[in-house]
């Protein structure tokens, strides 16, 4: 239960991030380089809000939400936040982090590593969505800890499916944030080409 709290904390972070995302501007650039921002938002908000709500009631995702635009809807941004509340407090059920979780076609794994993983989408993309909307991410350095070991374990399956490019090379010393976005395929300094 104690990655409840970095799941909270994450979440909380998140939906600051979201409503931080300048209306009008959703066209533009990511670091997820196949990407725009409005791309890279419902990517976002569908596996951490809806989908991390699902995960813990042991729900398929509607296979419909894949192809909804959640920032053409209303305040999509505390939408968002709402959502991510409500996934959060459906994981505060100590039997949620019991057993395991599938995740289709026959595969399934841990709870406590579903919520990890979580944590790092959280994580990784809030950092995607602030670089690209010009905000900063705050991230804790024990949930950083938490997003490097989830991207150390997982890097070479993410990127065989195309969710992390090739690592980027970082200075010695570089922290465990800066780390786990290298080894996802991120630069740490990425800006937009226009701020550059």
């Amino acid at each position: 239960m104690d990655l409840h709290k970095h799941l909270s904390a994450s979440a909380a972070e998140a939906a600051r991030i979201a409503r931080g995302v300048i209306p009008g501007r959703l066209d533009g650039p990511t670091p997820c380089t196949e990407m725009d921002t409005r791309a890279l938002l419902n990517h976002w908000i569908l596996y951490t809000a809806y989908g991390l709500e699902k995960r813990a009631r042991r729900e398929p995702l509607p296979a419909q939400w894949l192809e909804r635009d959640f920032t053409a809807e209303p305040d999509w941004a505390e939408a968002y936040a709402a959502q991510l509340d409500r996934a959060v407090a459906a994981w505060a059920d100590p039997s949620v982090w019991e057993g395991e979780i599938s995740l289709g076609d026959g595969f399934a794994m841990p709870a406590p590593e579903i919520a990890k993983m979580i944590v790092k989408e959280l994580v990784v993309h809030g950092w995607d969505v602030a670089k690209a909307s010009g905000q900063e991410i705050v991230c804790a350095p024990e949930t950083a800890e938490i997003v490097l070991a989830v991207v150390e374990e997982h890097a070479e399956t993410y990127r065989e499916y195309k969710g992390f490019a090739d690592p980027v090379e970082l200075p010695a010393g570089a922290s465990a944030f800066d780390r786990a976005l290298a080894l996802s395929g991120r630069d740490p300094g990425w800006r937009p080409a226009a701020a550059r």
